[in-house]
């Protein structure tokens, strides 16, 4: 684990960073701007770590005085969801700590079927990013690797989690979002059963 960062703190959680692929090159990633996020040490990983790796990474901190564990690093988490619901299963036998995802909520799309099930009793909340209102701005925000078919694919995935997750988050981002644009991101939250919230860019 020499010179990897597989856990690092945001403001009272814990993060952890499990790999850096992603089939998304949004145009306001960070990845293209800057090493780390949050003042972390850089997130770029030399290997993407074991299920081992990540639990002795977890293991060294205090997590009764943390408010969640958050699977969100410098890639998409769900690239790696067996090994991230592993860890999920391995936390819940230690901790009462909530689980959450951060993701683009492209994983049937990266796995080739319905992934919502896959989350049920491991995590207990699913933040997907939402930031567009309509497949072809998602396309031309997003870049999605599987194309225009991207968009309602990621709304499906988070309408299922729905049922099998406590609570189903969708995401925009302040900088890249009109007020128009996040009216029509809460009339489609309504319509899947998530969340909204707007979220501040990251710089």
């Amino acid at each position: 684990m020499k010179d990897m960062t597989i856990t690092y703190p945001v403001r009272n959680g814990v993060y952890v960073n499990m790999t850096n692929r992603c089939p998304c090159a949004c145009t306001f990633c960070l990845r293209s701007h800057a090493p780390g996020v949050y003042g972390s040490d850089p997130l770029w990983l030399e290997h993407e770590p074991t299920v081992e790796e990540v639990e002795q990474s977890l293991a060294a901190w205090d997590l009764s005085k943390k408010e969640e564990v958050v699977f969100c690093g410098y890639g998409e988490p769900t690239e790696r969801l067996p090994e991230l619901l592993e860890v999920a299963a391995w936390l819940k036998m230690k901790s009462s700590i909530p689980i959450r995802i951060n993701t683009n909520g492209l994983a049937d799309l990266i796995w080739g079927e319905p992934t919502a099930p896959w989350l049920a009793g491991k995590i207990d909340c699913v933040s997907v990013s939402l930031n567009a209102t309509n497949a072809e701005e998602y396309e031309k925000v997003c870049r999605p690797k599987f194309g225009i078919g991207s968009y309602d694919a990621m709304l499906k995935f988070t309408k299922e989690c729905t049922q099998y997750v406590p609570h189903v988050v969708m995401t925009v981002v302040d900088q890249v979002t009109t007020p128009e644009e996040q009216e029509k991101a809460r009339e489609i939250c309504r319509a899947v059963g998530a969340t909204l919230r707007i979220r501040p860019y990251e710089s």
